[in-house]
């Protein structure tokens, strides 16, 4: 065992701490896994209201994914939430096709997610995505998001005439500083948590300023139960598919490698029969995240860090924190408080969060990755295809075949391809 391991990854935990133990493993996610539905139902153009059930969903979908991981998947102390990777496809395909095509997206990529894990086939996966192939697609994710950053932070989206901005820039101002001033000052436990404490400062600094509605909380009722297909029936769209599937590798390959790190922490044995099981679990829970009207789910890296923090590593402990996200799921006014934050608020965390993620990128090739000629090459191509091809008006995208109109949308995609073509072709 691990020096400093206080309980091993089978051991249970007596339930007062049991219950404390899984509640911070829900604080470390939280800020996160909600940031997700709350970009993705702005940036769609969502009523208040229909980001609360959007929220409501992914907090019940996150809950049943965690114990899907703990129970018939890896077996391992990992939280499942939002990913991140599926961000600019739900927004793409959210803007162009209606959101029950995301519905659909999801359900089939996760069937096929799915199927690569349980028919053992995640290896041949991983090896198209080398460190520099998975770098750069991580990079273009965050670059991808930085003009919802920008416009978040000016409060773009809910006042496009431009009236707000001083407010908005005060509050995105605020958030962000005291986001970075957890994130790097803060001592202890509260030091894991700059996104809840900085959207709560944020918060509470928009209430006087005016730029905070609790209506839609005084609407919604106290308790229910989120409903089966909420944005409608399933639109099952080949180039909504297509435009997920990218999103679903990168998720399959950072999980593998949270595995691994998990693996370690916990002092717990890694074989290809955990990551195939964990793969085929994350798989069913995102096809269940389409059914409920969610977003796509990952392992949280976030919540290994606090397993290696606590010396806490028992499964059982992280199934008491996916039971308490269920629990959570069913008080629609928690989920409209969180619904009504301001945009400025997300666009003070989203400014360091996303830029973090192309930082995490660039950070995976840096140590993986030698910078030769060939490699050089390849990062500088596919980060430019990447970074230019969303940029094509949508007059110009007409003229191409759907599917491939679908494609170039979307950055992450074009350069993921045009990386794995590279990395392959030139040896």
């Amino acid at each position: 065992m691990v020096p400093g391991v206080r309980v091993k990854i089978d051991e249970k935990v007596e339930p007062k701490k049991a219950v404390l133990f899984g509640l911070q493993h829900v604080l470390a996610m939280f800020g996160a896994t909600v940031t997700v539905p709350l970009v993705v139902g702005t940036a769609v153009g969502l009523s208040k209201h229909e980001i609360a059930l959007m929220i409501q969903a992914v907090l019940l979908a996150m809950g049943i994914a965690t114990l899907l991981q703990t129970t018939i998947g890896s077996r391992y102390p990992i939280v499942q939430g939002s990913s991140f990777a599926f961000i600019p496809g739900l927004i793409s395909i959210g803007n162009s096709l209606g959101m029950a095509a995301t519905q659909g997206a999801l359900i089939v990529g996760g069937i096929i997610e799915a199927l690569v894990g349980g028919l053992g086939i995640v290896g041949k996966v991983k090896k198209l995505f080398t460190p520099l192939v998975t770098g750069v697609t991580i990079m273009l994710i965050g670059f991808s998001l930085a003009d919802v950053a920008v416009k978040y932070f000016f409060n773009y989206y809910a006042d496009p005439s431009g009236a707000s901005i001083p407010k908005a820039t005060l509050v995105a101002l605020i958030t962000f500083a005291t986001t970075i001033y957890i994130a790097l000052k803060a001592r202890g436990a509260l030091r894991a948590m700059p996104v809840i404490v900085g959207a709560f400062v944020g918060y509470i600094v928009s209430i006087p300023l005016g730029l905070t509605n609790f209506q839609l909380v005084h609407e919604l009722p106290a308790i229910s139960v989120p409903k089966l297909f909420p944005w409608g029936t399933p639109v099952f769209d080949a180039t909504a598919i297509i435009t997920l599937l990218f999103a679903f590798m990168v998720s399959i390959i950072e999980s593998v490698g949270d595995y691994h790190a998990i693996s370690a922490i916990a002092e717990a044995p890694i074989t290809n029969r955990h990551i195939n099981r964990g793969i085929m679990s994350e798989g069913i829970a995102c096809s269940i995240a389409g059914i409920l009207g969610a977003c796509g789910t990952t392992s949280y890296s976030e919540n290994i860090g606090l397993v290696a923090l606590t010396k806490v590593a028992s499964r059982y402990v992280v199934q008491i924190g996916g039971l308490i996200l269920i629990v959570i799921a069913m008080f629609p006014k928690f989920a409209g408080i969180l619904a009504s934050m301001p945009a400025p608020v997300l666009g003070g965390l989203t400014l360091a969060l996303y830029g973090m993620i192309s930082v995490t990128g660039l950070r995976l090739i840096k140590e993986k990755v030698e910078l030769d000629d060939r490699n050089t090459l390849i990062l500088a191509a596919a980060l430019i295809a990447g970074l230019g091809a969303p940029q094509l008006p949508p007059e110009f995208l007409e003229h191409f075949p759907r599917i491939i109109a679908s494609i170039l949308e979307s950055g992450m995609a074009v350069g993921a391809i045009t990386a794995i073509v590279l990395d392959q072709l030139l040896r």
